[in-house]
């Protein structure tokens, strides 16, 4: 059974982790994202993460129900408010019979989550303040 969820507290990554065993899944792969401090030459500071939180559990929760209907158990979670470097953003989890499967669909569900939920992300740089990474809006 999947669970998703947007998170204001910080992840447990270990917890999350432990919801996916079970006996039936050979394969586990997770994706963690974390706030980095360099992309190319854009230092970042920290980041702020705002949702339409209502809209994005319902798009987390179709693509976590399209994944477990091809046999898996899908975690993911992702973190609003504000992060510091390191912090952990995003967990992604897909737990399947075989680790092909597993990978699939855990690249699938973060790429897709990154394209279409309705999460923004605000990065605090060194420069100037971005909206959605270093090549999107500056302020």
């Amino acid at each position: 059974m999947h669970y998703v969820a947007i998170a204001a507290q910080p992840l447990d990554v270990n917890a999350l982790y432990e919801k996916l065993k079970a006996p039936q899944f050979g394969g586990i792969v997770t994706f963690i994202g974390t706030v980095r401090q360099w992309t190319d030459d854009v230092e970042t500071t920290s980041l702020d993460y705002t949702a339409y939180t209502e809209m994005a559990v319902k798009e987390l929760t179709k693509l976590a129900v399209e994944v477990e209907a091809k046999g898996a158990n899908v975690i993911i979670v992702h973190r609003v408010g504000h992060l510091e470097l390191t912090d952990e953003a995003v967990f992604v989890g897909v737990a399947a019979a075989h680790r092909g499967e597993a990978f699939k669909w855990c690249e699938y569900l973060i790429d897709t989550v990154k394209k279409q939920v309705p999460i923004w992300k605000k990065e605090y740089d060194t420069d100037k303040i971005r909206w959605g990474g270093p090549n999107d809006v500056q302020r």
